[in-house]
């Protein structure tokens, strides 16, 4: 018997991060040099890589037995958690009832976009998520290049709001941002804000890693800033290391109550709740308390030591281009000081130029700018720099927290040497790729000599 999927099916592609994570298995398996038994050096994957927190641990062992459905929008003990835990963190006052709890902001922010009519404005460089799922939902959309300084240009947004025909726009705001570790400050949030409530602009704000922020106070949700108007999404994945935990939280806009009884609808008929024991493990995990406090100031402290280590070992690289994070466990490096050379040797899209630095020797996996929503010839790379065990380098530094500049990058080469390693294997890849390229001009410069 043959089996028809639907074209809408047909129609979408494997998100990159699959794909990419098919490609890297293959590889591995398959590489016939024994210099790949050690796998390769990850910057490709976006996963923290610390011990869920124990008190969640524990949470979750003693709610084993908790084996009756929940509440579509959330058990009420972890509202109330998350509505206390958005007062102590982000300074904001929300009725419990605004919230509504999902698997994941990933699917959360689906369901948003299933609901809310109107063209979706995608700043570009992206998350690799999003534009699937417009794509999916058959969003009307338009990218929003956000320029050399990475951030949308508050003139820029309004010139695209005005040309968009839809009574109702939404935009994405992903801050901190994943793939560029970026921050958005309080003066650029509000002047966004403004060209929202001018253009009719909703915001669906996602802050998954605002507790990654290593300056925290700095710090602000658009959700204090544009409440009437933004939808906040955050959760477990990235602040508690619990993504595969998929819990999830959004916030909606004051006054949105006939929206949220559509949403409790589309919540209902796809999943009609989050799994039980874990939202009473995840009430532990938004619960104010000394062990929390310290656990995401340890996480973020070495998020920022690994950040600064591999902005400075990349930006050596001559040529290479990046602006440091203030945020996640990202950097967007930009290799496009290399475009002449790349093309030389037959590198002509940043898929290309992930798939070149896989393969042995180099055995280095990144996310290419085509995966990012920027144009398949931009030869911008994410870099996640996750690649230790987790586990060991918190236990690494409260034994000996280091304090000064060489104590830190002595704290990376210590306890993340494939970090190290592989920001060499990509210097000794451009360094190899200069080389081929002068070579083959010189090549095609005798063969043509040759025939004149």
């Amino acid at each position: 018997m043959k089996f028809v999927v639907d074209q809408q099916v047909e129609d979408i592609e494997m998100p990159e991060n699959l794909k990419l994570n098919t490609f890297l298995q293959e590889f591995h398996s398959n590489c016939p040099h024994p210099e790949c038994s050690f796998g390769f050096y990850g910057f490709a994957f976006g996963q923290s890589p610390f011990p869920v927190p124990k008190i969640i641990q524990e949470a979750l062992i003693k709610n084993a037995d908790k084996g009756a459905y929940a509440a579509v929008p959330g058990i009420p003990e972890l509202r109330n958690a998350i509505s206390k835990y958005n007062k102590h963190y982000f300074g904001m006052d929300i009725d419990p009832k605004r919230i509504y709890v999902g698997p994941g902001t990933k699917e959360l922010i689906f369901n948003l976009l299933e609901i809310l009519h109107g063209t979706v404005i995608l700043p570009t460089p992206a998350w690799l998520g999003y534009l699937p799922q417009i794509r999916f939902l058959k969003k009307n959309y338009h990218m929003l290049s956000t320029r050399s300084n990475k951030k949308i240009s508050p003139n820029d947004l309004r010139k695209l709001a005005l040309r968009l025909q839809d009574r109702q726009k939404i935009l994405i705001l992903n801050n901190p941002n994943n793939p560029t570790g970026l921050l958005y400050d309080q003066l650029e949030l509000e002047e966004i804000a403004d060209v929202c409530r001018e253009q009719n602009i909703t915001v669906i704000s996602d802050e998954i890693y605002a507790l990654t922020t290593y300056n925290f106070s700095k710090f602000v949700s658009m959700g204090k800033i544009y409440p009437e108007g933004t939808f906040v999404t955050n959760g477990l994945s990235k602040s508690h290391a619990a993504g595969g935990y998929r819990l999830g939280y959004v916030v909606f806009p004051q006054h949105a109550v006939d929206l949220k009884i559509q949403f409790k609808k589309i919540l209902a008929t796809e999943y009609t709740a989050v799994s039980t024991p874990i939202q009473h493990a995840a009430v532990a995990g938004f619960e104010i308390s000394k062990d929390i406090d310290e656990y995401f100031q340890v996480t973020r402290n070495i998020h920022q030591i690994m950040g600064e280590y591999t902005y400075h070992a990349l930006t050596d690289i001559e040529g290479v281009k990046i602006i440091k994070p203030d945020a996640t466990f990202y950097l967007l490096a930009d290799f496009n000081a290399f475009s002449s050379d790349l093309q030389n040797v037959k590198i002509s899209t940043s898929q290309k130029l992930s798939e070149s630095l896989i393969v042995h020797p180099y055995h280095t996996a990144i996310v290419g700018g085509d995966s990012l929503v920027l144009e398949r010839t931009d030869f911008s790379a994410r870099i996640a720099y996750v690649d230790y065990d987790g586990a060991k380098v918190y236990k690494n530094y409260l034994d000996n927290k280091p304090k000064s500049l060489s104590d830190r990058e002595e704290f990376v080469r210590t306890n993340a040497p494939k970090v190290v390693s592989g920001v060499e294997m990509i210097r000794k890849f451009f360094d190899d790729v200069k080389k081929k390229s002068i070579a083959e001009t010189t090549s095609q410069k005798k063969s043509l000599t040759s025939t004149i």
